[in-house]
């Protein structure tokens, strides 16, 4: 029986979910070769940022070692289930040795009861959010741990610096992006003092002044 969380798969895939059901048979002639060892296991793909045909999903791979990221194009038709990183803060780190020493482990249990206090949808991405969707050991001891934001109302800057400083009390290093109606920001870009922020929507990333309301782009 497969014990990894499931999500509907009649939505739309949004960045940083993982899906199952890519295979070799889906990987460009031109892919190194790398990324056929990286899927003898059945290894999730993370959704990226990137507009395609219909009926395609811009995928990324993961290899063994921090260099080895491939992107791709991944049908639709051949999504088998979908976890999103808000699924994987209650999940049972199934197959997954959790390292209370390291810092991210150490972080995520630190910080999991003030982000859910927050009162606005989070989750885990990056290297831990594949190992506990996948059971597959991606962290080391000097791991980020990569968090998830979803904020359909804007944040203030203040809400932003407020939150900046919880996470920065937390061992390690904490990157967070807020994920807007649009595209995404990085919390600790936001929570600065530069005017205009990167926001990165599916096509480019814009600076912006305002990530919840940016202004057209000239075409």
């Amino acid at each position: 029986m497969n014990s990894r969380p499931q999500s509907s798969a009649h939505r739309g895939y949004l960045p940083h979910d993982l899906l199952w059901g890519f295979t070799p048979e889906h990987l460009p002639q031109d892919a190194p070769a790398w990324t056929v060892d990286a899927l003898l296991g059945e290894p999730p793909v993370v959704v990226r940022r990137a507009q395609g045909a219909a009926d395609l999903i811009a995928v990324g791979l993961r290899g063994r070692s921090r260099d080895q990221r491939f992107a791709s194009w991944m049908p639709l038709s051949a999504v088998q289930h979908c976890v999103q990183p808000e699924h994987l803060v209650s999940v049972p780190p199934t197959g997954v040795q959790v390292q209370p020493e390291w810092p991210l482990f150490n972080a995520l249990a630190q910080l999991t009861g003030p982000l859910n206090h927050m009162g606005l949808p989070w989750g885990i991405t990056g290297s831990l959010g594949f190992e506990l969707a996948s059971g597959i050991a991606v962290t080391h001891p000097a791991s980020d741990l990569d968090l998830l934001v979803r904020t359909a109302q804007p944040m203030s800057r203040a809400q932003a610096r407020g939150l900046l400083a919880l996470l920065d009390q937390a061992p390690g290093t904490v990157d967070v992006q807020l994920q807007c109606p649009m595209g995404a920001v990085a919390l600790r870009e936001w929570a600065g003092s530069s005017l205009k922020v990167m926001l990165k929507t599916q096509h480019q990333a814009l600076l912006v002044d305002d990530p919840w309301a940016p202004e057209p782009v000239a075409t």
